[in-house]
């Protein structure tokens, strides 16, 4: 086993969290700050509508990489455990079986959301206008699905084997290659939406190759091996069982979408949907360094369970939600301040300007109590702790925000839409605190004596 995984267990938890996170952090920032500039770029080239278009597409797009990313997470919660406890065989075997499922279900969900596009569009709100913005845009971008499928869910097995640099390149690569190639499809060949899903495409593959690199070249702890036609239904039943909850969490995010985009449509018109369609893209910037936090996070919590390193486990949740509350107090305070600044950065248009400040204040309302509920489902994630992991994930969207978005605007209009965000983060921070609470003397318990021991004889 290389030094990268065993470092987890010895090495002290503020540097390790720096060293996990911080890659994890600028990864997905650059992440965030793609599809800030892809906004951007469709915006000031295309038009409103097109930004419209970008939202009506978003539920599908999420439905096909929440696979990716349940079964990528799912895996790498197991990995790390098992190289936690020294069993690298046992390692090898389950990355087999997530390259297996990704590639298995990645191509029937692109060859099915290709075969019935349009209904689909229809379905998730779009508009005789938006529509064929939508169905230029995805036609092309869903071949890049395989591609990113392979990429997502291998870059989270790297994690949890304890090299967050190359995670954090890929994703530098990939972004970073969409972020040049934008502006060149888009107004240099003139090619629209078209050219930004082309662009898209095109950083997707380079990203796969280059991470198919890393496990092809040695430098991983763990390598490819062939599972057969047939996987194991055992592993397969955990990676599923631990990854649904990002599944849920994803699925439930593009119903919420597809619910948010239906009541925009009926309160509002298009131009309340290109403001939403706005604002999710500064949300995702804004909440992307969170989630470095519980990506760099996840591996270590992982490793020190299985290694039963228990007070190694509860320092790493403390600093995890210290970090995340503070970086969700200070996007709290940004969207207070300036909500008109960052609305005109994308549209020219005093109508989704000012419909945009409202709507901003009212959804990042109670942010600063994101990072302690985002902390909180990984922490069950790397603990393989299936049941409450998935329960966590779907209760924001699925349990609150849904039922809310489709009640409130009966009785408040556009305002009842906006209005439903903070009330279902509310919840679901209550929810989070209620099984935190519930389980602390679990999470927060002592290290057997011969952990101890080990640990003591690893580091001197």
């Amino acid at each position: 086993m290389k030094q990268q995984s065993t470092q987890m267990g010895t090495e002290k938890i503020s540097k390790l969290m720096v060293k996990f996170s911080v890659p994890a952090f600028i990864g997905m920032f650059v992440m965030a700050f793609y599809n800030i500039a892809d906004t951007f770029y469709i915006a000031r080239g295309v038009g409103t509508l097109a930004v419209a278009a970008l939202s009506i597409a978003f539920p599908l797009q999420l439905i096909i990489t929440a696979f990716a990313a349940a079964i990528g997470i799912g895996g790498s919660s197991i990995i790390s455990r098992r190289l936690g406890a020294g069993k690298l065989k046992e390692a090898n075997e389950v990355f087999g079986h997530v390259v297996w499922l990704v590639g298995l279900l990645s191509i029937i969900m692109v060859t099915i959301a290709l075969t019935f596009l349009e209904p689909i569009l229809v379905v998730f709100g779009a508009t005789e206008d938006v529509l064929p913005y939508a169905m230029d845009y995805l036609s092309i971008i869903l071949y890049g699905s395989l591609f990113q499928a392979f990429a997502m869910s291998s870059n989270n097995i790297v994690r949890s084997e304890g090299n967050a640099k190359v995670a954090m390149l890929t994703m530098i690569v990939s972004a970073g290659l969409n972020i040049i190639l934008d502006p060149i499809f888009i107004f240099v060949l003139d090619m629209g939406v078209s050219g930004a899903a082309i662009a898209t495409v095109i950083s997707q593959a380079v990203g796969a190759v280059w991470i198919l690199l890393y496990f092809k070249t040695g430098k991983s702890s763990l390598s490819f091996r062939w599972i057969g036609l047939l996987p194991d239904m055992k592993v397969v039943k955990e990676i599923i069982g631990i990854g649904s909850a990002t599944f849920v969490r994803q699925v439930a995010g593009s119903l919420m979408f597809v619910a948010v985009n239906w009541m925009l449509v009926v309160h509002g018109g298009d131009t309340a949907v290109a403001i939403f369609g706005i604002i999710n893209r500064i949300m995702m910037f804004a909440i992307m360094p969170m989630f470095g936090i519980v990506q760099g996070m996840q591996p270590i919590i992982g490793y020190n369970y299985g290694a039963q390193l228990y007070h190694r486990v509860s320092d790493t949740l403390k600093i995890g939600i210290l970090v995340s509350s503070g970086i969700a107090t200070f996007v709290w305070t940004v969207t207070m301040i300036f909500p008109g600044a960052m609305m005109s950065v994308f549209s020219t248009d005093p109508v989704v300007i000012d419909g945009g400040e409202e709507a901003m204040r009212w959804i990042f309302l109670v942010a600063p109590i994101i990072g302690f509920q985002m902390v909180t489902g990984g922490l069950y994630q790397a603990l393989g702790k299936a049941k409450i992991s998935f329960i966590l994930s779907m209760s924001r969207q699925l349990l609150f925000l849904i039922p809310l978005v489709l009640i409130l605007p009966s009785y408040f209009g556009l305002m009842g839409v906006w209005l439903a965000f903070p009330l279902a983060d509310l919840m679901a921070f209550l929810l989070s605190l209620y099984f935190v609470w519930r389980d602390r003397k679990q999470l927060f318990q002592k290290t057997p004596a011969q952990a101890r021991l080990r640990e003591a004889k690893v580091n001197g």
